[in-house]
């Protein structure tokens, strides 16, 4: 047996299925035996099915939990029969050669232990992570302190990603990415498997020092590629990535370092953890609250100006308004306002000015109400009503200055469409039209272009970029080959190519996404043969996405997301305030308590997902619809998903106080959420 290539697999079926069909292809083109893993650690989202289904020649390990990507990397290499063991990530694409070129390579070079290749993003960027040095403590020092990412091809603070080494050009490293490591067994053998000490990040690091102690040679071999959706810096402003990263890279030191090198390396990964996750979480919310921070700064000052108006121009105000005016009462105002807006859905995706309206409003309302309880607040109600219209006038003007900036339009209410055109077939390119609309992404498809040179009759007019004579089709009109893209994309102003993977090889879309960098604003995404997912990712530090034949689920739709919140908020707070009498209806009246506080905490919410993995993480779910069942009843794990699709699909706040009540004895529970990253 040449080869084994290992998947470890959780929640990304989508992906998956990808992964393996270019798998599958350079399998085939490798010439030699091979055998192919899929360690799946109890993903929720249909991963097995679709790989039993679509993929039969795959050997499935099924995990009945999630034991860590080293732990099941071990599970496959123990039972695998390859020269060759390739550990290989889920969310990546390769070329139809890699597997030929790497073990070639590898057969021509028997000092080597394991190799790495060329690494892309889903726009064809190259991924600095695809080689590495080692993460000594000056090096670790330089990288989390961003010396690295200011000097990236210093010799001196570029050591981590070797950026002063040519991309082209094949190098002796020190460090392969996890992501793709192809690694000799007979070198495996000799140091040993994945340390299982890592649950994830660092494994990497650590195998790949140990084959170099071991007289073994890493080497980076840019001589094929791939493209790998989720790059190192996917989750860089995530505090539980700062947090597991950096702590792998202190395993790593007390393991390979002396006593006090990894003391001194300790105390600075340490403090560059902390300094880290703060920046996160500050970068984190700067982004989230700059928008209203810019409209209460915009609110208080037009405040200021109308009480200056007002003073000056009304005989009636006697003395100006006292300091606690624009001190405590403004601000008090503006939380009210903004508060109100938020809630009426100001601040929601598509902008609407009646949502800003409704919600000023109502802030004004309460302001006056409120205002006549409070004599040391008492100030002009005419002022008041003021103030709500320029807040309304704020508002809504800075949106539409923003809007006019960017589409030089003032629809606030318009949806931007996206330009796209397709690059398959007119067979293809109407089943990629049928998915985006299916799946509801509002976007123009242009046109299509055609992968195979075009018969000069029909090319005459699509030569001029003017729409060509073809078939009618609901996907548009004939754009040009292939070889015309870099035009066809600035004529046609396009915003997003999709490539069809039964018409293009992984080869010939890596090749046009790399010679097509140049477009910056244009994101790719690939349709894989016979799949329902259109994948793609607009940069290395985004993570992938994919448009799926799949229904819409009204729990992630903004208002819901809010009145969900809210629901929480208040029930918990009822809960609390009634916890002396209620608490003696509970199993666990601990758990109950608990409950409640860490639902006030936002970290669980009362109902939601804990079997089906949703389209972006949510909070732990204390109850999950499927809980609603007969008790008597054992659901499959196929019927609990099902329960909760049908959940958040038609999801009201009433479907969770239904659920509340009617398992309100096990509110105090302590469940694991099966959809936990």
């Amino acid at each position: 047996m040449k080869l084994s290539v290992v998947i470890v697999n959780y929640n990304v079926c989508y992906f998956l299925e990808q992964t393996l069909l270019s798998v599958r292809r350079a399998v085939e083109k490798l010439g030699a035996p091979a055998e192919v893993f899929v360690v799946d650690n109890n993903s929720v989202d249909g991963s097995v099915a679709m790989v039993r289904t679509r993929f039969p020649e795959v050997i499935l390990l099924e995990n009945q939990d999630n034991p860590g990507f080293s732990k099941a990397n071990n599970q496959a290499i123990r039972q695998a029969r390859g020269q060759y063991i390739l550990l290989l990530n889920p969310d990546t694409v390769v070329e139809e050669d890699t597997f030929r070129a790497c073990c070639d390579f590898l057969d021509q070079h028997p000092n080597g232990g394991g190799l790495g290749v060329k690494m892309l993003d889903g726009q064809g960027e190259f991924l600095p992570e695809s080689k590495r040095g080692l993460p000594t403590p000056w090096v670790a020092f330089y990288k989390v302190f961003g010396l690295a990412k200011l000097f990236p091809k210093s010799r001196l603070f570029g050591r981590y990603h070797l950026g002063y080494l040519p991309k082209d050009q094949i190098h002796e490293v020190d460090v392969l990415s996890g992501a793709f490591m192809l690694l000799r067994r007979e070198a495996l053998d000799q140091v040993g498997l994945l340390d299982e000490d890592y649950f994830m990040y660092g494994e990497d690091i650590d195998l790949s020092y140990r084959l170099t102690r071991g007289g073994w040679k890493n080497y980076y071999f840019p001589g094929t590629r791939i493209i790998h959706y989720k790059g190192e810096s996917t989750k860089r402003t995530s505090v539980n990535y700062v947090f597991v990263f950096y702590q792998a890279m202190v395993i790593f030191a007390r393991k390979h370092f002396a006593p006090g090198r990894a003391g001194i390396f300790s105390v600075l990964i340490n403090l560059a953890i902390w300094l880290r996750a703060g920046m996160a979480v500050a970068r984190r919310l700067l982004v989230q609250a700059a928008p209203v921070l810019l409209d209460a700064g915009l609110i208080y000052a037009g405040m200021y100006l109308l009480k200056t108006y007002w003073e000056n121009n009304h005989k009636y105000v006697r003395v100006p308004y006292p300091p606690q005016f624009m001190l405590v009462a403004v601000p008090a105002y503006i939380a009210v306002w903004l508060g109100s807006a938020y809630l009426a859905g100001a601040y929601d995706r598509p902008t609407k000015t009646s949502r800003i309206v409704r919600g000023i409003f109502v802030g004004t309302i309460l302001i006056s109400a409120f205002s006549n309880f409070l004599d040391a607040y008492r100030f002009s109600k005419a002022l008041i009503i003021l103030g709500g219209v320029w807040s309304v006038a704020a508002l809504a003007g800075r949106r539409a200055l923003e809007h006019f900036v960017r589409y030089r339009n003032f629809r606030l209410s318009e949806r931007r469409h996206k330009n796209v055109a397709i690059v398959g077939s007119w067979e293809e390119s109407v089943r990629v039209r049928h998915l985006l609309e299916a799946s509801g992404v509002q976007a123009r498809v242009i046109g299509y272009v055609s992968p195979v040179p075009v018969p000069d009759a029909v090319m005459a007019t699509a030569t001029d970029f003017e729409p060509a004579e073809a078939p009618a089709s609901p996907v548009g009109d004939l754009l040009g080959e292939v070889r015309q893209l870099d035009d066809i994309i600035q004529v046609y102003e396009l915003n997003e190519l999709i490539f069809c993977g039964k018409d293009l090889s992984a080869s010939q879309i890596i090749a046009l996404m790399v010679s097509l960098h140049e477009h910056q604003t244009v994101a790719y995404k690939i349709l894989p043969q016979d799949s329902e997912y259109i994948i793609g990712s607009s940069s290395k530090d985004a993570p992938g996405d994919y448009y799926a034949l799949d229904i819409a689920l009204n729990l992630f739709q903004p208002q819901q997301v809010r009145n969900k919140r809210l629901l929480d908020v208040f029930f918990s707070l009822g809960l609390l305030l009634g916890a002396p009498v209620l608490i003696w209806a509970e199993q666990s009246k601990m758990g109950f308590l608990r409950n409640c506080l860490r639902v006030l905490a936002g970290g669980y919410t009362w109902v939601g997902l804990r079997y089906a993995a949703g389209p972006r993480r949510t909070a732990r779910a204390v109850l999950s619809p499927a809980d609603a069942a007969d008790a008597a009843v054992t659901l499959t794990p196929a019927a609990r998903r099902r329960l909760e699709l049908l959940y958040a699909k038609d999801y009201e706040p009433s479907a969770d106080l239904r659920i509340m009540f009617r398992h309100f004895r096990w509110l105090g529970t302590e469940r694991k959420s099966s959809t936990k990253k």
